[in-house]
């Protein structure tokens, strides 16, 4: 049978680990001489880390999960800034970020630091490869069995740019990271919204996951056809 998931992106040089070595090695030592300084947030120009912080709130109250306790873990942490973003907007549970780049992890270390985060439940950061990584490395204590919102901002993007066969085995990758009824949020540009669902929710993936909510950008239209520059869907494990 053939697969239900659309056509593959060209490899990049953004879906290799030496591009992110390179860019956040350069980010830490601008960040070291100037903290004002804290590198690239990813899809800033779309407010997406606002849209997704949204987004998971109406989905929040929607199924009685607490700022106050849910847990969450950020795939491909960057400089932290998704996360920083969360606590800003109360969320106060255990908050784990995971590159695999160890200059990211450093980077958002780093800024935590020159921050002043001291939320008395702090905000973690770990290197862990979301597609070689045993699972022990962020599977354990109360997220054993899954966190209770997993994010990705532009981590699929550039995973999806590595080879086909990263981004077809990367949603089976994730879904054991969501514990039962939790939540996955991705946001993307490189693929859209119906894209993103035949991906995640495709017969093809085993990921059990089905759509909960979507976050709305500015759209524009081109030969008559609406769409967006960037996407983000809230997909449920079920």
């Amino acid at each position: 049978m053939p697969s239900s998931n659309p056509n593959h992106l060209d490899p990049s040089e953004l879906g290799t680990r030496e591009y992110w070595d390179t860019l956040y090695a350069r980010e830490l030592r601008n960040h070291a001489a100037d903290p004002s300084d804290e590198g690239t947030t990813w899809f800033d120009d779309a407010n997406a880390e606002c849209k997704m912080a949204q987004l998971l709130g109406d989905m929040a109250s929607a199924r009685q999960l607490a700022r106050e306790t849910a847990s969450l873990l950020d795939l491909g942490c960057g400089n932290g800034s998704m996360l920083f973003a969360l606590r800003a907007e109360q969320w106060k549970g255990r908050a784990l970020g995971v590159d695999y780049s160890p200059q990211s992890v450093a980077l958002a270390r780093q800024v935590a630091s020159s921050r002043g985060v001291h939320d008395a439940r702090t905000v973690d950061f770990a290197e862990w490869d979301v597609m070689g990584g045993s699972y022990e490395g962020v599977l354990s204590g109360a997220q054993e069995h899954g966190w209770d919102v997993v994010l990705d901002k532009g981590t699929f993007d550039a995973i999806s740019l590595a080879g086909p066969r990263s981004c077809e085995l990367y949603p089976a990758r994730v879904a054991p990271l969501v514990r039962k009824g939790g939540l996955f949020l991705v946001t993307s540009c490189n693929w859209t919204e119906e894209e993103l669902t035949s991906w995640f929710v495709g017969e093809d993936n085993g990921a059990g996951f089905v759509v909960a909510g979507r976050a709305e950008y500015r759209t524009f239209s081109f030969g008559g056809v609406k769409g967006q520059t960037v996407s983000t869907l809230c997909f449920e494990r079920i």
